[in-house]
């Protein structure tokens, strides 16, 4: 039924309007009596669950950042069979984003590439809906990602990130720092060692007893993300979230018409391209921790395939946004029940 009602309507509407209708959809899924339906459908199997970070989740494939940027969703997410939900990317003050359009479809390669700009209403305003939704009995656990607010320098970055951990940290399960998102001007040098180190010092001192992780870019050299692992085992990160999307586009095989892809202009690709890199990273990853640190794999998941083959190359937990564009609301519930299978 998704498939052909992709086809025939999703596909001819602007990515972002089709994204704010289906969050409608989403968000009235988190209310009784659909939240009880919907989770009676989709609540996977207790085989699945996953102790990380000192929290306890039904299944090991999530929502990554990205898709619920204000926290308005979570409970919806949660209905729909997602172990966990990410959102965000928050800052400190709120902001429009860049200038639309800003979201583009590669369908031919079931990608996406967004230069949305950290669009969101400030941490302030998530928080007061992150501390009701930690209330309920039943929920997700509730991830919280954090960016740089466009308008603060990155010589100032620092003073941004913390503002936004003491708001966030107090009302989140874990914290993601995110340094890697490629549509924010400066940001991804923040992901220099000697940059991250100040940053992420700060933020974990603000943290206090929120674990807390960073995400890294898919585009960093080998020796980068040595030297990033080193440094968050080092200062006592609890994980790392690999990776975020990529700015490349020539290395990616894409068999989407090169003139879509030149039209769609600057910003991160996301989806099934991104695969091949992004499991490199888990590997190398993984391979310079110990056993019982997280490890989140995003990038290019879409099958129950894809999640089980990231966990066997060492991921504690995995995410997807993309391939709920091309999967549609099922997804995590036939992602759920193809690991149980498997």
């Amino acid at each position: 039924m998704y498939p052909w009602l992709f086809r025939t309507f999703l596909s001819k509407m602007d990515p972002e309007a089709a994204h704010h209708s289906a969050m409608l959809v989403i968000r009235l899924l988190g209310f009784p009596p659909f939240s009880w339906v919907a989770r009676a459908l989709t609540k996977p199997d207790p085989s699945l669950r996953v102790q990380t970070l000192g929290l306890t989740f039904d299944a090991p494939f999530g929502v990554a950042a990205g898709f619920d940027k204000d926290a308005v969703g979570v409970d919806g997410l949660h209905a729909l069979g997602f172990g966990h939900v990410e959102v965000g990317t928050l800052t400190a003050i709120p902001q429009a984003g860049n200038p639309k359009p800003r979201l583009f479809r590669l369908i031919p390669d079931r990608a996406v590439i967004n230069r949305m700009g950290f669009n969101n209403r400030g941490s302030y305003a998530a928080a007061a809906r992150l501390e009701r939704a930690r209330r309920r009995s039943h929920r997700t656990v509730l991830g919280v990602n954090i960016g740089k607010s466009r308008i603060v320098d990155v010589e100032n970055a620092v003073v941004d990130y913390v503002t936004s951990t003491r708001l966030l940290a107090p009302v989140a399960d874990y914290l993601v720092v995110n340094v890697s998102s490629p549509n924010t001007p400066g940001l991804r040098s923040l992901q220099a060692v000697e940059s991250l180190r100040p940053l992420l010092s700060a933020v974990k001192d603000a943290a206090e007893d929120t674990p807390l992780l960073v995400k890294i870019a898919p585009d960093l050299s080998d020796d980068d993300i040595r030297d990033i692992t080193a440094l968050a085992l080092e200062l006592g990160l609890q994980g790392i979230v690999a990776t975020n999307t990529t700015i490349a586009r020539d290395d990616l095989g894409l068999v989407t018409d090169p003139a879509v892809v030149t039209a769609a202009g600057a910003g991160g690709l996301s989806g099934k391209p991104l695969a091949p890199r992004a499991l490199e990273v888990l590997r190398l990853v993984r391979s310079l921790v110990p056993d019982d640190f997280c490890v989140i794999s995003a990038g290019g998941v879409e099958t129950a395939a894809d999640v089980r083959e990231r966990l066997d190359a060492g991921a504690t937990l995995v995410q997807g946004y993309t391939g709920f564009l091309y999967r549609g609301p099922l997804w995590a519930r036939q992602i759920n029940r193809g690991l149980v299978r498997a």
